[in-house]
């Protein structure tokens, strides 16, 4: 597996959650957050917050700095852009693969009738 295709996996990944993706959103929202103030905002601890922060932060979607005691996330949006890019280019896979199982259906019920029709 090529470099940028587990770059890519990380990032699919990383926004296959839900609970993942809530985050990013209220980070997006709020420009940048501590682990702290998201709790405060989910519904599961700051514990959850962090490993959901850390599974982020690998991706590259993501950043931390330190301000003081606290530690801050903001949005990597080139990153978030990579993988808006690459969800897309799943579903364009899914849409195609279901298409084909629609049109082998549709071919089977056709000949199902035509058998039906001519028996």
């Amino acid at each position: 597996m090529s470099r940028s295709s587990v770059a890519e996996e990380a990032l699919l990944e990383a926004v296959a959650d839900t609970s993942r993706r809530r985050v990013l959103e209220l980070i997006l929202a709020r420009g940048e957050s501590t682990p702290t103030s998201l709790a405060a905002q989910l519904p599961f601890t700051r514990q959850a917050v962090a490993k959901h922060l850390a599974v982020l932060d690998r991706a590259g979607l993501v950043e931390s700095s330190r301000h003081g005691r606290e530690v801050r996330y903001s949005v990597r949006p080139e990153h978030v852009d990579r993988a808006a890019r690459a969800m897309a280019r799943v579903a364009a896979r899914w849409d195609a693969r279901l298409g084909a199982i629609k049109r082998m259906a549709e071919a089977s019920a056709t000949a199902r009738r035509r058998r039906l029709h001519d028996g």
